[in-house]
């Protein structure tokens, strides 16, 4: 601390035995002449001492406030690591247990569960078709119902299908061979059951024979 006094403190001693020799030093501040007597020089040297307490306790001030926002700073830095050490931690724990679990592989649980699924896959199969059977067998009678009319429109010895049998057809042909779903119409189809398929494209004639007809794939 006394090593960085102004120099003009330094001087104090000397001009205080030898007035005259430190005269040079102190003959001016701030344009007015300063006495050269002990008094004063006392009273010079406190007021250099007090500017330079002033000044020594600013820069401890600033000093602290530093050293105590590096302090909250190393403070969050150790909570967010401590954080990621526990997540790290975590995870690794979790890893090992994954790794230790063995998932045993059962060739009949599988097929079980395919089964499972097919069976209801065909259940539900099953009921649609019977409520489209409904559906048809009461908005579509078979054709020997609906009087003389349409008997006479067909042969004597075929037997009609109902729109029902028609389209049981068409699905299992479909489904039976994708790559020629067509069936051959013969004279148990009703015509007008058969025209009714192709206007409101149910079903579509084969490009070369209009005696075949399929369904058509609305599931592609």
């Amino acid at each position: 601390m006394f090593l960085i006094w102004n120099y003009n403190v330094f001087l104090l001693p000397s001009c205080a035995e030898c007035p005259f020799k430190c005269s040079g030093d102190f003959q001016t501040r701030k344009g007015t002449l300063i006495p050269l007597n002990p008094e004063s020089l006392v009273v010079l040297g406190k007021d250099e001492l007090q500017k330079l307490d002033h000044n020594l306790e600013i820069l401890l001030s600033t000093i602290q406030s530093k050293n105590q926002k590096l302090k909250e700073d190393l403070t969050r830095e150790q909570e967010w690591l401590n954080e990621q050490e526990h997540l790290v931690t975590s995870l690794s724990k979790k890893c090992k247990e994954r790794k230790n679990q063995v998932i045993p592989f059962s060739e009949q649980r599988t097929f079980f569960e395919m089964n499972t699924k097919m069976t209801k896959i065909q259940s539900q199969r099953e009921k649609l078709l019977n409520s489209l059977g409904e559906f048809l067998d009461k908005h579509f009678p078979p054709p020997e119902e609906n009087g003389n009319k349409r008997k006479r429109e067909c042969k004597p010895t075929a037997q009609l299908k109902t729109l029902r049998e028609i389209l049981e057809v068409l699905i299992n042909s479909l489904l039976r061979s994708p790559y020629n779903p067509y069936v051959k119409i013969d004279d148990s189809y009703w015509p007008p059951y058969i025209e009714l398929l192709l206007r409101n494209g149910i079903a579509l004639r084969h490009q070369d024979d209009p005696n075949q007809i399929r369904l058509e794939a609305f599931h592609q």
